[in-house]
């Protein structure tokens, strides 16, 4: 995560350099500069997260090729969740409150929500791998029923690590 920060830091125009040598700013712009590799870090996540999503329609119509309609809703339900954490990312807060904000949030928070962040990255890959496994049980016709629930509790987990980062961000943690 600090290496997009960098980055973002090193784009600085000559201004915003000038403007962090003044003293109180140079926070000011290191949080902006952290925020705006929140906001490219959730967008990255959010566009992962749908291209695993785009694939579960086309497993749904297998079960029902496969006459496994009974399927169906328990896959429509771990669809719909997996749509909630796409939908969660793209409109949640970013991981800093702007500078004259009521809520403020520091540095150790924000770390925190950076570490969330990372795990949901790992959601990403536990998702891939929980649809591939579904995929493979449609074909063999066995083990669906486990695939299926497996994959719904790793898109319910990624939910849970978002309501976690929103914890910091309302200061429940």
């Amino acid at each position: 995560m600090s290496n997009l920060s960098d980055q973002i830091r090193q784009e600085w125009t000559g201004l915003q350099q000038l403007a962090s040598k003044i003293p109180g700013f140079s926070g000011y712009m290191e949080r902006e500069s952290r925020r705006d590799a929140d906001r490219l870090l959730r967008d990255t996540l959010a566009r992962r997260f749908e291209e695993q999503w785009r694939r579960l329609p086309d497993l749904q119509r297998q079960l029902m090729a496969g006459g496994m309609i009974d399927l169906v809703d328990d896959l429509d339900n771990a669809t719909m969740r997996l749509q909630t954490v796409i939908d969660r990312l793209r409109t949640t807060s970013y991981g800093y409150a702007g500078f004259f904000d009521a809520v403020k949030i520091n540095e150790a928070e924000l770390d925190k929500i950076y570490a969330y962040d990372n795990a949901l990255a790992d959601h990403v890959g536990h998702i891939a791998e929980a649809i591939d496994a579904l995929a493979s049980a449609i074909g063999a016709k066995e083990g669906v029923v486990a695939a299926v629930a497996h994959l719904a509790t790793i898109c319910r987990e990624a939910n849970d690590a978002l309501s976690r980062r929103e914890d910091v961000l309302t200061g429940a943690i």
